[in-house]
């Protein structure tokens, strides 16, 4: 038998070239399942003589038949893959088709040509061979046996009950095809044509392994905790029980300000006539007609603090000139709607103020300044943190204040728009002016703040200093800081002054220059009285001065050392040894603690990440 050339054309599979080489193909197939029914079945009539010329062509015509035969998809018996390419008895004849059968065959043929024809002459290359004209695709395509699915409203009979149905989006094909299913038959053969697919199943979202974990130990609640929490729930029902007295209303006060659930329903649980001190952690939700009622429900006032008080306005405060007479010290946390005239009225009635604590009041101004000063002659409490006019003529207006200022906080001045708008020289005079008397000075987030402020505002003005905070001044130096605690007493008694005492509080947090030198030499001068200290971003410390915290404060009871890198299992150790009044460590960004880190009831150390506990 000839063969066409053994050409591999196309996307064809050594499986393809197999079945060509050997002659296998769908013409010698089907010849052969035919021969078995005859056998197997003689009765069976003869094909008739339209087409029984067909299969006694020469051999030299094979491969057309066989092409031909692969373009018409006759089927064939996968089983007899491997069977000899020839047969020694002759074919038998095939059986006669009928017209409408023959019709079909020949539209089809045509079809396939046609196809064929037209993805010929759309490639020049003549090598290519169409993957439809592909032997091993025209096989895959008889197995796959399906037909494209009518159109929906078009009638069909199902090919399990006869019965004609519209086709709609739910229909189903036949199992084993060919046809399509009614909905009943579908149903019946265990397929539900109108389930819905399942949902997709949600990824879950990946779990932060960044979390904090706060190593404190968890013991049974007092009952009074356990009475306040359940206050703080039916805090809108807390009138029904009566008078429950003034020993737990601050705890009160800070639990239900914790979820902003102070109202003017039931903040007068707070107010009594003989209150003299009021503190509001949260007053929020409290509009002007019930922050004037405060004011008339506790005429004998002498010290207030509201926290979140944004809504008090110029009303307000007017009406606290006549309906807080008695009043010494006010700390407000967002006044920023009152107007520098209102300060201003308030200041002249109320000379006696001895503290003055406002953050956040963008309107007050040089002449608020200048009224609080001339009209407050005993002001020993002044804060003013993050007043976006400050600037450098109205730190001269405090110096008067010399002798009776105890407590200054002028913190974060400016604005965006205008940063760091007071000078270190006007920050020096105003230490000059009023240092003698400080015992707490807070000067944090003044940018301009460098070594010079040291040597010459506090090293030659302070003399009762026992509380500072310069967070946030980075061009402080770790040689500058380690010089002025270590010549501060000295200095002090060269001149024949008292030297300032050791300091009890102090927050340097942010100054990232500082490292061992500054921390040794500070520890030196005012380790033993230190109880609060704040090192957070020192990160030039070694882990031998980190150690040596431990050994020169012992009295410490709250520590931040974040983001120090050196710190590590061995330094939390000696804290815990050493320092038996120790409450609470902060470890942000140390990423030397490990599963290890050492614990101790009653205190709290913050900041570990949950990654490094992992063993």
């Amino acid at each position: 038998m000839s063969r066409r050339a053994n050409n591999v054309r196309g996307p064809t599979s050594a499986l393809t070239d197999f079945l060509r080489e050997s002659g296998i193909t769908p013409t010698t197939i089907a010849r052969r399942t035919r021969t078995r029914n005859q056998a197997e079945n003689p009765d069976q009539p003869e094909a008739g003589p339209s087409t029984a010329g067909q299969d006694q062509d020469q051999p030299a015509n094979g491969n057309r038949e066989e092409r031909g035969a692969a373009e018409n998809g006759d089927d064939y018996d996968s089983d007899n893959l491997d069977e000899p390419e020839e047969e020694e008895t002759p074919a038998p004849k095939k059986r006669k088709l009928s017209k409408a059968a023959e019709a079909k065959l020949k539209a089809k043929e045509k079809a396939k040509a046609k196809k064929k024809t037209k993805k010929r002459g759309d490639d020049d290359d003549d090598d290519y061979e169409d993957s439809d004209d592909d032997p091993y695709n025209a096989l895959s395509k008889m197995w796959k046996g399906d037909l494209p699915k009518p159109p929906i409203g078009s009638f069909e009979k199902c090919a399990k009950c006869k019965t004609q149905f519209t086709v709609t989006k739910y229909t189903l094909a036949a199992n084993p095809p060919p046809g399509w299913l009614c909905h009943p038959c579908a149903k019946s053969g265990g397929s539900d044509p109108f389930k819905k697919p399942a949902a997709p199943r949600k990824r879950k979202a990946p779990t932060d392994k960044r979390v904090v974990v706060y190593f404190e130990e968890k013991k049974f609640p007092s009952l009074v905790s356990l009475c306040i929490d359940l206050l703080g729930n039916y805090i809108d029902d807390v009138e029904a029980l009566g008078d429950i007295g003034n020993l737990n209303l601050d705890e009160i006060a800070k639990t239900i300000s914790k979820s902003r659930r102070i109202t003017a329903q039931n903040a007068p649980l707070f107010y009594d006539v003989e209150n003299t001190r009021l503190t509001l952690y949260d007053v929020t939700n409290l509009e002007a007609p019930a922050l004037c009622a405060l004011a008339n429900l506790n005429p004998n006032m002498t010290h207030l603090r509201l926290d979140f008080c944004g809504r008090i306005d110029n009303e307000v405060l007017r009406h606290w000139k006549t309906a807080l007479p008695n009043l010494k010290r006010l700390e407000l946390l967002g006044p920023f709607l009152v107007r520098a005239p209102v300060w201003q009225e308030f200041f002249r009635a109320h000379p006696s103020l001895e503290g003055f604590l406002i953050t956040q009041s963008p309107r007050f101004d040089l002449e608020c300044m200048r009224a609080l000063v001339s009209s407050c002659k005993n002001l020993k409490e002044l804060r003013l943190s993050e007043i976006g006019l400050m600037d450098d003529e109205l730190l001269d207006l405090l110096k008067p204040l010399a002798g009776t200022l105890t407590s200054l906080e002028i913190s974060r001045p400016g604005s965006a728009a205008r940063p760091d708008p007071l000078s270190e020289e006007a920050l020096i005079d105003l230490i000059a002016a009023v240092g003698g008397s400080l015992t707490h000075l807070n000067l944090s987030h003044n940018g301009d703040i460098t070594d010079q402020f040291l040597f010459k505002g506090l090293k030659p003005h302070t003399r009762k200093l026992t509380s500072l905070k310069l967070a946030g001044t980075p061009e402080l130096t770790n040689a500058g800081v380690a010089e002025f605690f270590n010549t501060w007493v000295a200095t002090a008694q060269t001149a024949g002054k008292t030297p300032n005492p050791p300091l009890e509080v102090l927050d340097m947090d942010r100054d990232h220059q500082l490292g061992a030198d500054a921390l040794f030499a500070l520890l030196e001068h005012s380790g033993p009285a230190l109880k609060h200290l704040r090192i957070n971003q020192w990160t030039a410390a070694s882990q031998e001065s980190l150690q040596t915290i431990a050994a020169r404060a012992p009295n410490l009871q709250t520590l931040d050392v974040g983001f120090c890198r050196e710190v590590d299992d061995w330094v939390i150790k000696s804290l815990l040894e050493s320092c038996q009044s120790l409450k609470e460590v902060k470890v942000w960004g140390c990423q030397r603690l490990t599963v290890d880190c050492p614990r101790k009831r009653d205190v709290n150390i913050i900041g570990v990440e949950a990654g490094q506990l992992v063993s």
